[in-house]
């Protein structure tokens, strides 16, 4: 009995040994070095024209993010996406990580809809970081969604922020109340690029919501409600790129294009300014046609111009910009040339008519003048003969 037992033992330590090698083996063998990370991919992948270190946990189900404080020392990208975890909580990374080397985080489609305002600690060197298609509540002061102004205040170094249908919806105004906080408060001033499409946004609490992310360059804002050019861009002295495609807008005043012109016609600028307006509710008016006009002679490039179009009223239809104003340009050129034609036929009937009225009073006043130009031709002949 007693030796049964010992070999029984003996049997179940070598099956743990065997169970550690071989989970030992499985860790090293997708390079994620800790448990909690078992369902992810680790590994070294070409990305952004060079080798990364990434850390990808996309899909795996995870209800939680413990497995985030046990990231590899040498993560370049993180790619945790498509998981349930509605709360992204306190030092999501640990109060003692050490991620020198993290450059991109991908937290999209997570079903997050709260961010503490100390969740992401020890991130500066963290250069893009991705939100997208979540559902981040924003809320009342009062309430406990709260939406920290310092949630990002820790990304010293970020140069691309992606919120493309980040946030709940129905929250616009308070959107934009929030994401002025959040500029002003958080020193982004090495953003490159913002991505805030689909997020219904139609107002802002500042028109100089951008102007504390002095460094922005690509902006975009497409798929969402906005009426007009209702912010300041004239502070962002190096944007190149304005995203304004699919809103609510169905003109653009003078001041408009006249501020369009200012920014892309700064002295201080090195690169041109580009415009995407397509896809929006332009009326086919006066203001259509001044855009059109204004579109043949600025500075400022429009991505697909001759695809744009505007919204006919009165005949309910959607029709091409430029064939709709160089349609009307060649029936008034046409048209003014009948007028033309017209006119000078009847100024030429007048005048015959006139003619034929008066022939006898223009007879006399034209004989002597005929008669000198008849004794003339004479002269001139006689002396070539006499020569």
């Amino acid at each position: 009995m007693y030796l049964n037992c010992a070999s029984m033992m003996s049997q179940a330590t070598k099956f743990l040994i065997v169970a550690s090698i071989l989970f030992t083996a499985k860790a090293r063998i997708n390079n994620c070095e800790d448990k909690l990370l078992e369902l992810c991919v680790c590994g070294n992948q070409y990305i952004d024209r060079a080798t990364k270190f990434v850390v990808n946990c996309t899909d795996t189900g995870f209800t939680n993010s413990d497995m985030l404080m046990v990231l590899p020392k040498k993560t370049n990208v993180l790619i945790f996406t498509g998981n349930h975890i509605s709360i992204l909580p306190v030092n999501i990374f640990g109060e003692q990580a050490d991620l020198t080397a993290l450059e991109v985080i991908d937290m999209s489609n997570n079903g997050i809809t709260e961010i503490k305002g100390k969740t992401f600690h020890h991130v500066g060197s963290v250069r893009r970081l991705m939100l997208n298609h979540n559902n981040i509540s924003i809320a009342e002061e009062d309430d406990r969604n709260f939406h920290h102004p310092r949630v990002f205040s820790n990304f010293e170094n970020l140069e691309e922020l992606h919120l493309t249908n980040a946030f709940a919806d129905n929250t616009d105004e308070e959107l934009a109340d929030d994401l002025h906080d959040i500029f002003v408060n958080s020193n982004l001033t090495k953003l490159y690029k913002l991505h805030l499409e689909q997020n219904e946004i139609k107002k802002w609490k500042d028109e100089k919501v951008f102007c504390d992310l002095p460094y922005l360059h690509d902006l975009y804002l497409g798929d969402n409600y906005i009426p007009s050019l209702n912010f300041n861009i004239l502070c962002l002295k190096k944007l190149r790129y304005l995203d304004l495609e699919s809103n609510n807008i169905s003109k653009f005043t003078q001041e408009d294009l006249d501020t369009f012109d200012k920014l892309a016609n700064d002295p201080s600028r090195t690169e041109s300014l580009t415009l995407e307006i397509g896809n929006n509710p332009i009326k086919c008016d006066a203001n259509s046609k001044n855009l059109y006009a204004w579109s043949q002679k600025t500075d400022v490039k429009i991505r697909n111009e001759d695809a744009l179009t505007c919204w006919n009223v009165k005949f309910g239809k959607i029709l091409n910009l430029k064939s709709l104003t160089e349609s009307k340009h060649a029936k008034f050129s046409k048209a003014l040339m009948v007028l033309l034609v017209v006119l000078v036929c009847i100024l030429l009937t007048l005048i015959t008519a006139y003619v034929y009225l008066k022939k006898d009073s223009v007879k006399t006043k034209l004989s002597p003048v005929l008669e000198a130009i008849t004794r003339k031709v004479q002269y001139t002949t006689i002396e070539s003969q006499e020569v």
